[in-house]
């Protein structure tokens, strides 16, 4: 199992960082997740599917981009499978006219407490707290896991998603506080390390950075209570 980080910016990219986008690879089978800004150019042509964690357009506005390339370039493409909240994607999709995109991708609903194949990965779901719905993910593959939060404020279901899992991919958008009117749906490093202590994950990777953050005080502010690797 091989992540690639494409980008790790919360809000809006910079000109030295995308919002946030992955790549989960195993056994010949990529996946992308949440193809925020920026994102796209880098992945057109090596996706077998797509998870989204929740319709903010920094973890989502790139499918639309990626979209027209698989469907209006010149090599032909197989439907693109791409897993999202109910309602999620519906204002990105609605981008272009349906016909436009017709074929491109096949729709399916993800539903915390469903569990669902995805290539070789077996996908888990936890509803977990934003300022929209949000999905936490879990997926697993040959005894190995990838735990990603999205976006999302403090919830013990935290714990239960990271548990063991090789990688945990986290949200960090602030160091140490949340502003007060987005403490309950937004993350910090420190809560992140937390985390990550709590549930003996192996790796922690901070995420969705606001711009101007120092990604080394992230991680300085992390390390103080997860005393595994980081990033």
């Amino acid at each position: 199992m091989r992540l690639t980080v494409l980008g790790g910016s919360g809000a809006w990219p910079t000109p030295e960082r995308a919002c946030g986008g992955f790549l989960l690879e195993h056994d010949g089978f990529t996946v992308l997740i949440d193809p925020g800004y920026g994102t796209m150019p880098l992945v057109p042509d090596r996706v077998d599917a797509v998870l989204v964690s929740h319709g903010h357009p920094d973890h989502c506005a790139d499918l639309n981009p990626l979209l027209r390339a698989r469907v209006l370039g010149d090599r032909e493409f197989p439907p693109l499978p791409v897993h999202a909240p109910p309602g999620a994607l519906d204002a990105v999709l609605a981008l272009d006219k349906p016909r436009m995109l017709a074929g491109g991708y096949v729709q399916h609903d993800i539903e915390p407490g469903r569990t669902r194949e995805v290539g070789p990965f077996r996908m888990e779901a936890w509803s977990l707290p934003h300022h929209v719905p949000n999905a936490g993910l879990r997926l697993t593959a040959d005894g190995r896991a990838f735990a990603y939060t999205g976006d999302t404020g403090p919830a013990p279901e935290l714990v239960e998603l990271a548990r063991d899992a090789d990688i945990l991919l986290a949200e960090a958008t602030y160091v140490g506080r949340v502003p007060e009117e987005d403490a309950p749906y937004l993350s910090t490093a420190v809560q992140a390390g937390r985390t990550a202590a709590a549930a003996g994950v192996g790796r922690l990777v901070l995420t969705h950075l606001w711009p101007g953050t120092s990604p080394e005080d992230a991680e300085a502010a992390a390390r103080r209570h997860f005393g595994g690797a980081i990033g």
